[in-house]
């Protein structure tokens, strides 16, 4: 028996070794692969701005301090020295950046798909997404934009505003209950919860009743875990194959995680079906929603879509729709809390709108009237851009300011650096929601602000984005005055949304 023991440790421990040499020779290939394609890129853009650096092999990399507010001023001090773009080198990967109006309108205007090659930033949330609008590219992504457009007609829209205004409600008395209690309470946690609650009611006619069910809810907590884990990823090029990111504690981690928000996605459509099949395609119900659409939607050779890309459309609208619209609606709470006179300047306008009505609900013809409230959400996002970076890769040669860029080049859109760019924007850390007033937002260039990206592949859901943010904010800025909690101290975290590290904690008090 000591024999066999001792036998079976050894063949272990030669299993080990083999794997062990697969690994490294599997990294010493992909090396030297990649500094073969450094050493032919080289010469394209030996020309291009940009700042020296040091390593070869990690590129500009060891110059970044990270996804943090340390971060952001390392993007604009480079921004500031380079108005219009400049290239990294992540590890031996070029990496183009554009920050301008004119330079960004080059991309965003263009068809150009999003680089899913090891390295680029998409490819990395691939087992989440799927090949859902945000990562899709080609006849695919153009085939389902297409089937999915009639979800957010109008009509469909109009048909959330009851919802909203429900969920809203819950909110603000949930707000109401710290205020008898005398507590602040933490805005990316009262908000979050009332934009899954909407996100689920609306498209997906899914009662969670997740806004009374505590401060956090296990799919936001897996969502942010995952944003995290895919931006520390992106900084980490040893962690780009998969194999060996799956071997890591990160990816264990990102994968017991997938596997959670898929399940969530696939309760959902399951449900769905079966009302389907019990109350025919027209539910008489309910309203027609986002899922009824997904899963009845024709394409021109009568083909629907498959159940994988049902569930890749679920999880990237669960996503989409409640994190990025969240940190929308935070932000500005944030800015109207610390400018108590934009914040009265709201209040002065919605207390006009809503004067003389037993109803606090706002109504579907009230959205265009709210001009300062929609300035102010505008400005946020100007300053606080709930996406900071989105990736496009160059399928021909194009000419950014002068310069010729080849076909292959994987170029980022740093919206953030664009919304502060000091060769764009007047006084631009400044909150001024003026800017957006109708006689000075038309001077600006229609690429100079884009919150939503811009041009064939903006963001599907921006107006149900924007209808959600207003009716949020007005149901809270009617019923309180809202200041920053001074124990509290709010730091930006750059992740697939922006957020902050810590929160953002505020005071309300009734009106």
């Amino acid at each position: 028996m000591p024999v066999l023991g001792l036998s079976s440790l050894s063949s272990w421990g030669s299993l080990v070794s083999v794997a062990l040499l697969i690994v490294f020779s599997y990294v010493v290939i992909k090396l030297t692969l990649a500094y073969l394609d450094y050493l032919r890129w080289t010469p394209f853009y030996t020309g291009l701005p940009m700042d020296p650096y040091a390593s070869k092999l990690l590129g500009h990399l060891l110059m970044y301090p990270g996804p943090n507010e340390e971060g952001l001023r390392f993007q604009m001090e480079r921004c500031d020295k380079f108005p219009k773009f400049h290239l990294l080198w992540i590890s031996f990967r070029p990496l183009l950046i554009v920050h301008h109006p004119e330079t960004v309108k080059v991309l965003l205007k263009s068809t150009e798909p999003k680089p899913r090659q090891l390295g680029t930033v998409y490819i990395l949330g691939l087992d989440w997404l799927g090949e859902g609008l945000l990562i899709a590219n080609g006849q695919k992504w153009l085939r389902n934009r297409r089937l999915l457009t009639p979800a957010f007609h109008f009509d469909i829209l109009q048909s959330y505003i009851a919802l909203k205004n429900k969920a809203a409600s819950v909110l603000v008395d949930k707000i109401d209950q710290q205020v008898k209690a005398g507590n602040s309470f933490e805005l990316f946690s009262f908000i979050g919860l009332a934009s899954l609650d909407i996100i689920l009611q609306c498209a997906f006619s899914y009662e969670s009743n997740c806004q009374q069910l505590g401060e956090t809810h296990p799919y936001v907590h897996a969502v942010n875990v995952l944003s995290d884990i895919w931006v520390a990823r992106s900084l980490k090029p040893w962690f780009y194959p998969d194999f060996l990111f799956y071997l890591s504690p990160s990816g264990r981690e990102f994968k017991k995680n997938c596997d959670y928000v898929h399940k969530v996605a696939e309760d959902i459509i399951a449900k769905r079906k079966k009302s389907l099949e019990e109350e025919g395609s027209k539910p008489k119900s309910r309203h027609l929603d986002f899922l009824d659409i997904l899963l009845t939607a024709k394409d021109e050779n009568s083909q629907g879509l498959t159940s994988l890309e049902i569930r890749n459309e679920v999880d990237t609208f669960l996503f989409e729709g409640h994190d990025t619209t969240t940190s929308g609606m935070c932000w500005t709470l944030y800015l109207l809390a610390k400018h108590p006179e934009h914040q009265r300047e709201c209040q002065r306008e919605i207390d006009e709108l809503m004067e003389g009505r037993e109803n606090r609900d706002l109504q579907w013809s009230d959205l265009p009237k709210l001009s300062y409230l929609t300035q102010c959400i505008k400005e946020s996002m100007r300053l606080y851009p709930p996406v900071t970076f989105i990736q496009r890769v160059t399928t021909k040669d194009i000419v950014l300011d002068d310069h010729q860029i080849p076909a292959g080049t994987t170029i980022g859109v740093q919206i953030y650096n664009l919304h502060h760019n000091k060769a764009v924007w007047e006084d631009p850390y400044e909150f001024k929601p003026e800017r957006f007033s109708p006689d000075k937002e038309r001077k600006y260039d229609n690429f100079a602000f884009v919150p939503f990206s811009a041009g064939p592949r903006n963001c599907i859901g921006q107006h149900f984005a924007m209808n959600e943010m207003k009716i949020i904010l007005v149901h809270v800025l009617q019923r309180f005055n809202l200041s920053l909690d001074p124990t509290g101290e709010v730091n930006i975290k750059i992740g697939v949304v922006l957020r902050t590290k810590n929160g953002i904690k505020v005071i309300a008090e009734r009106r």
